[in-house]
């Protein structure tokens, strides 16, 4: 199978692009245990990680919520086709507890998505598997044949509309890239003023509580590095706030 092949992993540099292949990490590459965050839902400066934030961000759900609700923000209207992305973009993972997570890629906090996936597996178990150790997740798809043989014509790797999804080797479903709706655009406009943390958002839908069949909404905000192969290959790490230590997320697209 192509995920269980031996491969080489893209090196971080300082530039966003190299002529070298992305491929995504396999079961056979242990997870390393991070530094812990104080227990609390704020990001603080300083020498912190990630896992113990989102370790303790399991419990904090019984707690008051973090963010106040906000009225609903008007979505744009036209989003751009080509956005050109910089080394650097945020990037939000987002969901109710027992819904699926989505990831969320922006140039900057406060612009529209450039690219959104719903991933193959619910909120609470990504933060659980971020919160004991490194986590790559690998989003495969296929080429398919060419125009010249019937086939379709080529797409940006942001476009594909469906993914493979393998987290840390094993494989997980089918994850699926979706424009972004009104209900994506309040949880990240809701979230436009954190640039690193994460906590749980109130989810109001004309005055109403919703979601409560999928539990709490849960986020999680931070800075990812941005490193492109070619034209079928990006990867997303992520960046310690404290800049020490290797990425303990690390998100690959493959077009195979």
């Amino acid at each position: 199978m192509r995920h269980e092949k031996a491969v080489e992993i893209l090196p971080r540099t300082s530039s966003c692009k190299s002529n070298k292949k992305i491929i995504p990490a396999n079961s056979s590459l242990n997870p390393q245990t991070s530094e812990e965050f104080p227990q609390t839902a704020a990001c603080p400066r300083g020498r912190t990680g990630f896992s113990g934030l989102l370790r303790s961000l399991l419990h904090i759900i019984s707690f008051p919520t973090i963010l106040p609700t906000c009225r609903w923000l008007n979505i744009p209207t036209q989003f751009s086709i080509t956005p050109s992305l910089g080394r650097k973009v945020t990037g939000t993972l987002f969901g109710h507890r027992r819904g699926h997570v989505t990831f969320s890629v922006q140039d900057d906090p406060r612009s529209e998505p450039v690219f959104l996936v719903e991933l193959a597996v619910s909120t609470s178990t990504l933060v659980k598997e971020m919160s004991s150790g490194l986590v790559r997740i690998a989003l495969e798809c296929e080429k398919g044949q060419p125009p010249s043989r019937g086939g379709r014509p080529p797409v940006r790797l942001f476009n594909e509309p469906m993914w493979t999804m393998y987290c840390n080797g094993r494989t997980c479903g089918y994850a699926f890239s979706r424009a972004c709706t009104d209900s994506d655009w309040h949880v990240l406009s809701t979230v436009q003023t954190v640039s690193v943390g994460a906590g749980v958002i109130p989810v109001v839908d004309d005055g109403r509580k919703s979601g409560a069949s999928e539990g709490e909404l849960l986020y999680m905000r931070a800075r990812f590095e941005r490193v492109v192969g070619n034209r079928d290959s990006e990867a997303f790490y992520m960046l310690n706030p404290d800049g020490k230590g290797g990425p303990e997320l690390s998100i690959f697209l493959l077009r195979m």
